[in-house]
């Protein structure tokens, strides 16, 4: 059951018809299809300006499709490759296009950078004296988004897809957390499988079945000019983020759309039911300095009359990503909606990626960055949508500058430390609503950032001394926003020994890295597994991965004789890591740390002061190091205790600039950053934590991948050797000149001496460690090549002599 008849409901119904499920697919428009908001998107047709793997290649299917239905069907789509020109004002947005030109370039987009007047040559009315340069894509365009609409739905319905329009859902039928059905005003109809593409309404039905998506609508806007002379009705799209506009030809006229930095969110309390085809007054007090700048790129607008100042609403999400997948509350209840003004231009690969997950029961991208489980039930509050919706639709054409964390809607999750850690000069960023300490300015600084780049931060200084800190010394890391989940019951160690590819159900006391596999053997989670004694385990995952871990525990617990019970408040996280660890934690505790009594992996209760605490003796950061969890009650207290015989030690505080940098030395990975969905165990290289003498989810998947002979990927660590460029993600890898991927992730090694990130390998042939040691390696960041070295090995540490001193 399809609820929707947007762009994407339409697309999702297509695809589930071309994959043979036409004839049981039933798709519900509770008005006119188009009627919500596809009816007056602007139509863009870009492939450019994502970093994101799954993003650009979504859109390039998308382009792709919306060229080849009206062979298919007959309806045109309006698609017209006239192409697309970014331009950059500015050295910040210059390097980002850069970055991107690059990145984009590998997976496929056709992108030329031009200069200013290659710019004026290929769009005349624009104002280009003050540009840097231009970023052409020829094979992007425009496209009707009523017409690809109405071509989706007649290709859904020669597949055997029945479409009903004037059929409002009134509700989501839910029986044992289980779709059974939807009911509307023409009686109830039964189904195993919803998928709400609801767009703005989808927030309010969801919620009628206690499904958490949080978007937002709020006004949008373009305008159209009068009748501009000699304007020729070919020329490409032009985007100028800088002047917050997008500018095409429609008819005789300018189509001037708009992203201002500051939004106004639209009925916030709950969207009209009979909303349809609508238009909103527009606010021209508060738009008219936008439109100003926007306009004065193409100065002919001004010298005429404004046909129409058009405002619709449009909804967005708290981070900016779409929300897609099935809901962690309800199975079966699938979810596509959130896209953020690119419904249009991903709209074919957001409905096959649906439709593919609902038929073979994975998704076959990287969902990490997008999945619903991502979300969380306080940010449906009002106040929060209202308050970050304001900030999430001008980041659309903000310059994406690294690091660069959300302002508004902060403060909802503070850690026990949260005063300590200010005090100390903490500088605060978003952390999955959490209060995260990136880095520290010292006691009673202030902590700011003085101004945003590509390059050394003023920051940068500040997180080199912490990183060495840990290397040399001791530091103490607040690390209480990680999910934490305390699973018991007489079948709790065999479930999770099931789910896990590690062994986890062994000897009491101790602590296991493992993985969570689907059953196509490919990645679901990466975490630790702590057994407390019988029948009681700590599984501990990145804050990230909070809701996504709690639905597979619980599912996998449903009838079991056991139960989870998230203690992530519970506890707090504080991880005392470095070579000075064990004098520090040995200074204040009466039990015995040294490495035979308290060996590596151990998992034992320990006194500190008046406190008893979990002391686990692991390393996210490659050192010695131990977490400490700690009822919140007792964390100021334990914190005081640490902190005062730290002052001994040199203990330094440190945040999460250290964490990226240490653990990026070692080549520890992270979920949904350098390994996702996609990846098999033995391609990210973490065939270590697989134990093959027994059972788990994805077994017999990963025994054929590992039986079908050499890899063919492989994530490898990837070092630039000059000192002095910086990589984030995105940076394409060459090898002998020929690309052979992409940095996922990346930090600076202060202690390696250069930029260092995982990169997922492929050459076209088995990469084997003599592929991976031979060749010449490049990096290209912003369009120079710089030399490097590749390891499967981590560069720091490998035999891992110092976390087990």
């Amino acid at each position: 059951m399809v609820i929707g008849g947007g762009i994407i409901g339409a697309s999702v119904a297509y695809h589930l018809g071309h994959m043979g499920w036409g004839s049981e697919t039933l798709l519900l428009e509770r008005d006119r299809l188009t009627s919500g908001t596809t009816w007056h998107a602007a139509g863009l047709m870009v492939t450019f300006g994502s970093f994101s793997e799954t993003s650009t290649r979504m859109r390039h299917y998308t382009r792709d499709l919306y060229a080849r239905l009206e062979a298919e069907t007959g309806q045109s789509t309006g698609f017209a490759p006239i192409g697309l020109i970014e331009v950059a004002a500015d050295e910040g947005r210059l390097e980002e296009y850069r970055r991107v030109a690059a990145f984009n370039r590998l997976m496929g987009t056709e992108v030329h950078e031009i200069s200013p007047t290659e710019v004026a040559d290929l769009f005349p009315p624009a104002r280009t004296d003050d540009l840097l340069a231009g970023f052409y894509m020829p094979q992007d365009g425009r496209v009707n988004p009523v017409d690809a609409t109405m071509a989706l739905a007649k290709g859904a319905r020669m597949q055997g897809v029945t479409i009903l329009e004037g059929t409002p859902v009134l509700d989501v039928l839910v029986k044992d957390a289980r779709v059974v059905g939807v009911r509307t005003e023409r009686g109830d109809i039964e189904c195993e499988y919803v998928v709400n593409c609801a767009g703005m309404w989808a927030r309010q039905l969801a919620q009628r079945s206690g499904v958490t998506v949080p978007n937002q609508a709020a006004e949008h806007y373009y305008l159209l000019t009068d009748p501009i002379p000699g304007l020729d009705p070919d020329l490409p799209v032009l985007e100028d983020p800088g002047s917050y506009g997008y500018y095409r030809p429609e008819g005789d006229g300018m189509m001037i759309g708009l992203f201002e930095p500051v939004c106004a969110p639209w009925h916030v309390d709950a969207i009209p039911e009979d909303a349809s085809f609508l238009t909103l007054p527009p606010d021209w007090e508060r738009m008219g300095p936008y439109l100003e700048k926007a306009m004065a790129r193409v100065p002919a607008s001004m010298e005429v009359g404004i046909r129409t100042f058009f405002c619709g609403p449009e909804s967005f999400t708290p981070d900016l990503s779409p929300v897609v997948g099935e809901s962690p509350e309800v199975r079966g209840y699938f979810v596509a909606a959130g896209l953020n003004s690119i419904g249009i231009l991903t709209g074919g690969g957001i409905g096959r990626a649906i439709a593919t997950w609902i038929v073979d029961g994975l998704p076959d991208i990287d969902v990490t960055g997008m999945n619903i489980d991502r979300l969380h039930p306080y940010q449906l509050a009002p106040e929060y949508r209202a308050t970050r919706t304001v900030e999430s639709l001008g980041m659309v054409y903000q310059t994406h500058f690294p690091g660069k964390s959300m302002q508004t809607a902060r403060g909802i999750k503070r850690s026990p430390l949260h005063d300590r850690l200010a005090a100390q000069g903490a500088y605060f960023r978003d952390v999955s609503g959490w209060e995260g300490a990136d880095w520290y300015a010292g006691p009673g600084q202030k902590a700011e950032v003085t101004e945003l780049s590509w390059g050394r931060q003023n920051w940068f200084d500040t997180w080199a001394r912490e990183h060495h800190a840990v290397r040399e010394g001791v530091g103490l890391m607040d690390m209480s926003f990680m999910a934490k989940f305390r699973v018991q019951g007489p079948d709790a160690g065999a479930v999770l020994d099931r789910m896990s590819t590690n062994r986890v159900d062994g000897a009491s006391g101790f602590i296991t890295y493992t993985q969570w596999l689907n059953d196509g053997g490919t990645l679901e989670a990466d975490l630790t597994v702590t057994k407390l004694g019988e029948g009681d385990f700590l599984v501990v995952a990145s804050d990230t991965a909070h809701r996504h871990v709690e639905t597979m525990l619980k599912r996998a617990l449903d009838g079991q004789r056991g139960w989870v019970t998230d203690v992530t408040s519970g506890l707090a996280q504080v991880n005392i890591q470095g070579p000075r660890s064990r004098e520090l934690l040995q200074s204040i505790t009466s039990t015995d740390m040294s490495n035979g009594a308290f060996p590596f992996r151990a998992a034992r209760e320990i006194d500190l002061g008046f406190a008893r605490v979990l002391c686990v003796r692991i390393t996210y950061l490659g050192e010695l190091g131990y977490e400490l969890f700690v009822p919140t009650e007792q964390a100021a207290y334990v914190y005081d205790l640490v902190t005062e015989a730290g002052a001994a030690y040199d203990l330094a505080h440190v945040g999460l600039k250290a964490l990226s940098s240490l653990r990026m030395e070692k080549a520890y990975r992270d979920f949904g950053h350098d390994i996702d969905n996609t990846d098999s165990p033995l391609e990210a290289g973490l065939g270590f934590t697989i134990d093959w003498d027994k059972d788990f989810v994805g077994r017999q998947a990963v025994t054929a991948v590992k039986e079908s002979g050499p890899l063919m990927r492989r994530l490898a660590q990837v070092r630039i050797l000059d000192p002095e460029p910086l990589m984030f993600h995105g940076e394409v890898v060459y090898r002998d000149g020929v690309p052979v991927g992409y940095i996922r992730a990346a930090s600076y090694g202060h202690t390696l001496g250069g930029a260092v990130g995982l990169a997922m390998i492929e050459t076209g042939e088995p990469v084997t460690p003599d592929v991976i040691n031979s060749g010449t390696w490049e990096v290209d960041v912003a369009g120079v090549r710089y030399p490097a070295v590749a390891s499967l090995r981590p560069m720091y540490d490998a035999d891992n002599a110092r976390i087990k001193a």
